[in-house]
């Protein structure tokens, strides 16, 4: 068994890991990413293609570096399909909006992260995680290309992707790290590219369309005007097969596929709840799918995990260099999460809390009686307000659905509440219990209100 000595070992070659690990290298450490898959299919996973915000992206990957996997930067605008009441409502989204070729950014994200110093090991698929008797996190150990090798190093930070298998062998116990985590808090998700012989009309769009099911989605979003992503996400205690042939039967029954061919073929797991409470534990910490680092209400998890990916990487660095993996030494990671956006995406998730307790056809007439920016505003900002115009008119179009406006009101102001506590989230582990006690205290006020069951 050969032994591999390092400042950092970084677990997955995703958008977290690259982007951890190049701000690790960037400031001289040793760093190495281990990645289950040979190096021509690193980089190739499923996703919906969309991503958001790319012209803010944290800058140890440069954005010019990325900019050549944009395959689609007209998209401007959601477009939602109800066909419960043969409705499409256009929605405009926040912010810088492209589709991208996933594969080829992610080449690319593990190209310059290599450019900038970080050593990646291929084939190599994790079996264990190494801890002292005190339960500090000091390696992993693996096979790589079928031989048993150890990783030894300062700390390991865990980009593994969703349901991460080192999660299960670490022992957490005596410290903060989220363990609150299982199969119903995340979605699967299946995804194909698809190339049309002609042009679709809705190029400038991100098309998402309700299933029968609240539990499941479909979505279209054009890589260009011919190559299309169409994919669909259903939370895992649904019947996979079933949601799967729902796509395949709508695929069939637009007349834009038509003749269409399949080139890519794809699956995955990702976290549609809130992000970890704390993501670290004495010589480790999680980044990206990993730690719930994922908006829950669109899926999009690339912005959020580049940014954890700073943060944790940042946070790498200042405790190697003091000589102290401590959870307290690593917890500014987890505060500077929350302050970016995991607040916001727990606020959000309560949404989700709320599409479980509702009827689907009630939920889909009240969407398509709300304005379009005002949805714009709850699916990636967690809140919205309305003028008392706006509220009048909605009033109106949404007769017959009340009773969901008034429990989705309700709901609104808890979710609110919830934000702002977000927003006390502590500053060191030792408050941590405190301000989970209170933070549950107003879950269960939403489950309540909501009539859903508990999620956490």
């Amino acid at each position: 068994m050969s032994i591999d000595e390092y400042d950092v070992v970084v677990a997955g070659a995703g958008t977290a890991g690259c982007y951890a690990a190049a701000t690790i290298a960037n400031e001289g450490l040793d760093v190495v990413i281990v990645e289950r898959k040979d190096a021509e299919e690193a980089g190739h996973i499923a996703c919906g293609d969309a991503l958001k915000g790319a012209d803010a992206f944290p800058e140890a990957i440069p954005k010019d570096r990325l900019e050549p996997a944009f395959t689609n930067t007209g998209v401007d605008h959601g477009r939602f399909e109800i066909p419960q009441e043969d409705t499409v409502l256009e929605i405009p989204v926040p912010g810088e909006l492209a589709v991208i070729d996933r594969w080829e950014y992610g080449r690319r994200i593990i190209d310059a992260a290599a450019d900038a110093g970080v050593e990646f090991h291929y084939d190599t698929v994790i079996n264990d995680v190494i801890q002292t008797d005190g339960g500090r996190v000091t390696g992993l150990r693996a096979k790589r290309n079928g031989d048993a090798v150890t990783y030894e190093a300062d700390l390991v930070i865990d980009g593994a992707g969703s349901l991460s298998l080192l999660q299960d062998k670490a022992d957490f116990e005596e410290t903060t790290f989220d363990t609150n985590v299982r199969y119903s808090q995340f979605c699967s998700a299946y995804r194909e590219i698809v190339e049309v012989p002609e042009p679709v009309e809705w190029d400038d769009a991100l098309v998402f369309k309700a299933t029968d099911r609240a539990a499941g989605y479909l979505w279209y979003f054009p890589r260009t005007s011919t190559e299309i992503n169409a994919g669909l996400g259903f939370q895992m205690n649904e019947e996979p097969m079933q949601l799967v042939e729902a796509l395949k039967r709508d695929l069939r029954n637009r007349p834009e596929f038509e003749g269409a061919e399949v080139t890519d073929k794809l699956g995955a797991a990702l976290p549609t709840r809130r992000p970890y409470d704390s993501a670290v534990a004495p010589g480790y910490m999680a980044v990206g799918d990993a730690a719930g680092h994922v908006n829950p209400t669109t899926g999009g998890g690339i912005a959020g995990a580049a940014y954890a990916g700073k943060y944790a990487g940042e946070q790498a660095v200042k405790a190697v260099s003091d000589g102290d993996v401590s959870e307290e030494n690593l917890w500014r990671y987890n505060t500077r999460v929350m302050d970016h956006f995991g607040g916001r995406y727990a606020g959000l998730d309560v949404y989700n809390v709320l599409s479980t307790a509702v009827d689907v056809d009630d939920l889909m007439g009240l969407l398509a009686a709300l304005p379009g920016e005002k949805l714009a505003e709850a699916l990636y900002e967690g809140s919205t307000s309305m003028s008392f115009g706006l509220k009048l008119k909605a009033a109106v179009k949404s007769f017959g659905y009340w009773g969901t406006i008034r429990n989705f009101y309700q709901t609104k102001t808890l979710a609110d509440e919830l934000l702002d506590h977000y927003g006390s989230y502590p500053t060191s582990p030792a408050a941590m219990a405190n301000w989970t006690r209170e933070r549950d205290a107003i879950m269960d006020r939403i489950y309540e209100t909501t009539g859903a069951d508990a999620k956490y």
